[in-house]
This record gives C-alpha cells, sequence and structure tokens, in this order.
C-alpha cells in the first residue's frame, strides 16, 4: 500500500508514459503540455518527425491519467501546467504553478513557447481541419 504522495504518483506518471506509448509508437521524444485548474484540464503531445513536429490528439485515457494526478497533489501545490519529456524509457516532468503564470495569458500563448523552447524554430504539422457541411 502507498505509503505517500509520490509513492501514488510515480506509477501514474509512469502510466501517462505509456499512454503516450499507446498514442504515438516509439514515445522517445515525445512532449506532452498540460494545463490544468478547477474541474478542467487540457493536454497535447508533440513529437519531432523529419524536420517538423507532429501533434497527437490525447485521449480521454490520458485526460483522465493527467486529473488523477493533478488531485493527487495537495490542493495549495497543484501545478497549472505540466511538460513531460520522454527520453528513451525515462520521463522528466516540469511544473508551473499559478503564481508562476500571467493570468492573462491563454494556453495557446503559452504552448507555442513551451514547444520553441522544447523544438526550437522547428515548424508543428497539425491535422487537417475536418470539413463540416
Amino acid at each position: 500500500m502507498p505509503t505517500d504522495k509520490y509513492d501514488l504518483l510515480g506509477p501514474i506518471y509512469a502510466e501517462i508514459g505509456g499512454e503516450i506509448a499507446d498514442i504515438v509508437g516509439d514515445p522517445n521524444g515525445a512532449f506532452l503540455y498540460s494545463e490544468a485548474g478547477d474541474g478542467w484540464c487540457s493536454y497535447a503531445i508533440f513529437k519531432e518527425e523529419g524536420g517538423g513536429v507532429r501533434y497527437y490528439a490525447g485521449t480521454s485515457e490520458l485526460g483522465d491519467l493527467i486529473w488523477k494526478a493533478w488531485l493527487t497533489e495537495d490542493s495549495d501545490k497543484r501545478w497549472a501546467v505540466m511538460e513531460y519529456v520522454v527520453t528513451g524509457t525515462k520521463f522528466d516532468v516540469q511544473f508551473q504553478f499559478a503564481d508562476q503564470i500571467d493570468p492573462e495569458e491563454s494556453e495557446d500563448e503559452r504552448r507555442p513557447r513551451a514547444l520553441k523552447k522544447h523544438f526550437g524554430d522547428k515548424p508543428v504539422i497539425y491535422p487537417p481541419m475536418p470539413h463540416i457541411d
């Protein structure tokens, strides 16, 4: 039986890596960007491919794991931004907390900076928008 939150969180973060592998195939080099707050979380996966960076949509299973990890933290220690990087068979997770981000900015402003920090100036390849009649 887990004795503290790290005993609980370690396996959850490992499961997040497993879900990333299920989504992208070989997870080496995958980058997960997630933001969360009371009652919501968002997430997107990116991986270098050729001269660009491909976007992968997350699954509901991935969202559930991210949410579970966020809720496992003490309410006064919950992160606002998570950057999760897979290198080989290991992962590294970095967090930013509410007092470290500009509340006037949106995720659409923060995420491109994180992508640039991680992948440089490589273009991000998003899937085409579906045609809706």
